[in-house]
């Protein structure tokens, strides 16, 4: 910041000392009122990702395996993109709180008053930038936990069962020293050794009937 003095065209009043003198203290308290209200940001937000978290923990899906491939993905992707807002909105939080530890070189030392003028404005930014990221990952987080409550879940893995009585679907297939048992939807279904049987990767009909 430069400063340029040059004589003024009246003589200064009362009123004009008492404004400078207002714009004095208004810009040394700017950098701790920017400072506090970044702590107090950082705070609320934190407590409210704290909450989203622990409201998508006590409720839904607590493993994304068990929605569909596409859905998983999805969510995977919106997992790590409030990730990303939500590591750069504390980032910018602590910065605007608390500052970068940087040391100024004696060759560049300038009057506190417009060191401080700056660092406020810088913080000031950092704060709007940490809001609207912090913000995001929380839009993000609350997608993602809606798309684990109400995304499909994933298809069971199937096995078509040919045997002379018919076909059946079955997820599992159990075999003993007597023949074997199909789990299917409708229950457990008994396989007799004694009857010829084909085992083949569930089609577009077991696909349709889980």
């Amino acid at each position: 910041m430069t400063l340029r003095v040059r004589p003024a065209d009246r003589q200064a009043t009362p009123a004009d000392l008492a404004l400078a003198r207002a714009r004095e203290s208004l810009v040394r308290s700017e950098l701790p009122r920017v400072r506090t209200a970044a702590v107090a940001w950082r705070n609320g937000l934190a407590g409210l990702l704290v909450g989203l978290l622990g409201f998508g923990l006590v409720k839904g899906r607590s493993d994304v395996s068990q929605l569909a491939s596409g859905w998983a993905l999805a969510v995977g992707a919106l997992l790590a993109l409030a990730l990303v807002c939500g590591g750069s909105g504390a980032l910018r939080l602590m910065r605007a709180g608390h500052g970068l530890p940087t040391v100024t070189p004696v060759s560049q030392l300038r009057s506190q008053l417009a060191a401080d003028h700056e660092e406020a404005l810088r913080a000031a930014a950092d704060l709007r930038w940490g809001i609207r990221a912090t913000l995001c990952c929380a839009g993000l987080l609350v997608i993602a936990v809606g798309t684990t409550w109400y995304g499909p879940a994933a298809a069971d893995p199937a096995l078509q069962i040919t045997t002379p009585a018919g076909t059946e679907c079955a997820t599992r297939l159990t075999l003993g020293p007597s023949g074997g048992v199909l789990t299917t939807k409708e229950g457990p279904v008994p396989l007799p050794s004694s009857e010829p049987v084909t085992v083949r990767p569930g089609g577009t009909a077991c696909e349709q009937a889980s």
